[in-house]
């Protein structure tokens, strides 16, 4: 919830005042009663009225503030298809021979539908008073995904190694004293525009598979690690 200041809403003001004026001068009760009354009646209506209002970002780079609210946008566009997409499968795989598979399609779209939450943490991190990504945060980062690159195989270790290259190329911008944030976050949206078109391909091959083809079936798994990874390089980019 938003607190807000009524002050700065003269709707929800002129709310509070009607009911002070209607509970005095027509219901007859005491004053002492009804300004309290009034006061929740403005605040409520003010913390209404901000809620309707479009979320802004602190940050003294308008054109970072910019894209964090696409990628919020683009996240939470991929959280809704998600959503459409585990109904759909909770559907489609309701037989007890696919039951991994519908598993491995759900655990996908749950980790989907906690991109915006991670994105809004990220926009939290960015709005501090140290908030520039610096030369040891990346090389964190880094650390984590070269840890990782270690135990994974075909297309997970695929993402990885775009991963490493986009921290190197935020490394090196970190170490010329440059934002890196701005890069990190074209990186963020290039991940979820990835993980929308993989969605895709997976809603699409899960409407028209024959699951009774074990192929098929492998191509459905595939997809569903595919997005699973991109996910997880998603998590490795948003913390520190």
């Amino acid at each position: 919830m938003k607190l807000a200041n009524p002050l700065n809403y003269p709707l929800a003001v002129l709310a509070g005042g009607i009911v002070l004026v209607v509970g005095v001068r027509l219901a007859n009760l005491s004053s002492v009663v009804m300004l309290p009354f009034a006061a929740v009646i403005a605040t409520g209506g003010a913390i209404a009225l901000k809620s309707k209002e479009p979320e802004t970002l602190n940050l003294e780079n308008p054109e970072l503030a910019r894209e964090l609210q696409l990628v919020k946008q683009q996240a939470q566009t991929l959280a809704g298809k998600a959503e459409i997409l585990r109904s759909e499968a909770t559907k489609l795989l309701s037989d007890g021979l696919e039951v991994e598979l519908l598993a491995a399609v759900q655990y996908a779209c749950d980790r989907a539908s906690e991109l915006p939450a991670k994105v809004d943490q990220l926009t939290q991190r960015f709005q501090g008073a140290d908030s520039l990504l610096s030369v040891s945060d990346l090389q964190q980062q880094l650390e984590q995904v070269n840890h990782k690159q270690t135990q994974a195989s075909g297309v997970a270790k695929d993402q990885l190694n775009k991963l490493t290259e986009s921290l190197q190329r935020n490394l090196q911008l970190a170490r010329q004293g440059q934002d890196a944030r701005q890069a990190q976050v074209t990186s963020l949206s290039t991940m979820i525009a990835d993980a929308a078109g993989v969605l895709q391909q997976l809603q699409n091959k899960l409407r028209t598979a024959d699951l009774n083809d074990s192929e098929q079936a492998r191509e459905l798994r595939s997809l569903s690690e595919e997005l699973h990874s991109l996910e997880e390089s998603f998590d490795l980019l948003v913390t520190k």
